[in-house]
């Protein structure tokens, strides 16, 4: 059975998580009172939802929803932070994680009731630093402490093979969840479509495999 995700709030951190929890095989349900944002993202998501986080009576229309997990990121307002993270609980989701930009925030989330606490901007200085040291990837994200998403030139031997020509998943274990190529991102791929020289993989694995793919590349 897939795991099910709430994403409250559509920031750039927010669209990343649900996004990324998709590409994972989660049923992901996003909810941010922007309505362009919903627009925007309904096709990439399994459910989207325009309504305010901080509303009671908008969170308890979800109660009925059988949630693994939710990620409260509208850090920018404190309130609808700390309302989403105690009705969250209230509802009964097992595991709220909170978005915080800065120390104060996050031990205030934590009173309310959030399990974990992420510090994007601070995280982003180790991001900065990994993407320093690689000479493998242009861009490395962790998603948790196991598990990260980079992206990568497509290597110079897989050019002009295709996905299930390379079973990339079988043989280094990683998934590739996207393409990047002239600045477009593509996440429908078709595993039989050659790679092209000038593309970016997006691929998500175990830190472990990754470490060990950049060292082999």
């Amino acid at each position: 059975m897939k795991k099910q995700f709430a994403v409250f709030g559509l920031g750039s951190f927010g669209w990343s998580v649900a996004l990324t929890l998709e590409s994972l095989g989660c049923d992901v349900l996003v909810v941010d009172k922007s309505y362009e944002k919903i627009q925007e993202i309904s096709d990439m998501v399994s459910y989207a939802m325009k309504a305010d986080v901080s509303d009671p009576e908008v969170m308890q229309t979800l109660g009925g929803r059988n949630l693994d997990g939710a990620v409260v990121a509208v850090s920018e307002n404190l309130e609808a932070s700390i309302m989403a993270t105690m009705l969250s609980k209230e509802m009964g989701i097992p595991y709220v994680l909170a978005k915080a930009k800065d120390h104060l925030q996050g031990v205030i989330l934590e009173r309310v009731g959030a399990d974990s606490i992420v510090y994007p901007e601070r995280e982003m200085g180790s991001r900065v630093a990994k993407n320093l040291v690689s000479s493998t990837f242009t861009d490395w994200m962790e998603l948790s402490s196991e598990y990260s998403m980079a992206e990568t030139a497509v290597p110079q031997k897989w050019v002009g093979h295709s996905l299930a020509e390379l079973k990339i998943r079988e043989k280094f274990g990683l998934n590739v969840v996207g393409i990047i190529q002239n600045e477009e991102v593509k996440v429908v791929l078709n595993p039989q479509e050659p790679l092209p020289e000038d593309g970016i993989l997006i691929i998500i694995g175990a830190n472990s495999v990754l470490e060990k793919f950049h060292t082999e590349s």
